[in-house]
């Protein structure tokens, strides 16, 4: 048997193991969604690559050699996070506060890893905290830690953190408040790819307070002939919203992934603004039946199901 099979085999099963970031063994840690269902984290769809592995044990290494570094400590939780350890990551950026305090990299990674769990008040409180942090301090990109096919980083630190918070309210239902957060990430930065997020985010924002001549004003910046690196899901949906495509050729064939899932809630949405509310509950019902729960479409579509439909029928 070579070296590096077994070497993937001991990274796989220490993984399995779900040690704390204290190297204390403990239960395989769950989450709930909001439905109370419990949601095994660990490996949801498939098993880790060896690459992702040797990142993880990588980025832990240089964390266990120098636990003071503000880089070792962001790259460990996202290393760990991208393994689904969501809360051994969240604890990971905790203990990493208590050395950097206020420092917004550190709330926006936690805030972030909060959504994934379902702690949105948790994440609002981090995001906010970061968003103020941040007021009259130079943007800067964010690299990428699963970078795109041309190797070119799309977001900023401002962006990913107005981002996520303007997520966190629209999960809470908090419209107003989640349409001001992604007015400022759009205004973050000028990358197309920055900017197809944001207005698929703004356009729902303003359809759902019912403001549909508003939502079609928002996009404007969205032009045909732009190019995307990395968020097609999102540019496909705001050429949908501009109708220069039909809604029959937005929806993806395939197993769940964060790209698809974005798009099933996007059509979800564009028929309930057309007033199919059934066929936009049954994009949602199809979109929770998969195992991608920590895709945001995901988690929107859960949000959704429980606030506005009643879901699940008692």
């Amino acid at each position: 048997m070579r070296p590096q099979f077994l070497q993937f085999i001991l990274l796989f099963f220490v993984c399995l193991s779900c040690q704390s970031p204290s190297g204390n063994e403990s239960e395989k840690p769950t989450f709930d969604s909001l439905f109370t269902t419990p949601l095994q984290k660990t490996y949801p769809l498939t098993a880790p690559s060896e690459k992702l592995l040797q990142q993880y044990e990588e980025a832990k290494s240089a964390y266990e050699q120098n636990p003071e570094d503000l880089e070792a400590i962001i790259w460990y939780g996202r290393r760990t996070a991208y393994l689904g350890q969501y809360e051994q990551a969240i604890q990971i950026y905790t203990e990493g506060l208590e050395k950097f305090p206020d420092e917004p990299r550190l709330l926006r990674h936690r805030g972030h890893r909060y959504i994934s769990i379902r702690k949105f008040d948790e994440a609002i409180a981090d995001l906010s905290r970061a968003a103020e942090l941040i007021q009259g301090q130079p943007n800067e990109v964010e690299e990428d830690g699963m970078p795109n096919a041309q190797n070119i980083p799309v977001s900023t630190l401002h962006g990913n953190i107005y981002y996520h918070l303007g997520l966190a309210y629209y999960l809470v239902h908090d419209y107003e408040k989640a349409y001001s957060a992604y007015l400022n990430c759009r205004e973050s930065g000028s990358h197309y790819d920055n900017i197809v997020s944001s207005t698929h985010w703004l356009y729902m924002i303003q359809q759902r307070l019912g403001n549909p001549d508003q939502a079609d004003a928002l996009l404007a910046p969205i032009h045909a002939d732009s190019t995307v690196i990395e968020n097609q899901s999102y540019a496909d949906l705001c050429e949908l919203y501009k109708g220069w495509i039909p809604v029959d050729s937005v929806l993806q064939e395939g197993p769940g992934n964060p790209s698809n899932d974005a798009v099933q809630y996007g059509v979800a949405n564009w028929h309930l603004y057309h007033g199919d509310t059934a066929r936009a509950k049954e994009l949602m019902e199809g979109l929770i039946a998969t195992k991608g729960f920590a895709s945001f479409g995901y988690i929107a579509a859960e949000s959704d199901l429980m606030h506005y439909f009643g879901f699940p029928e008692k």
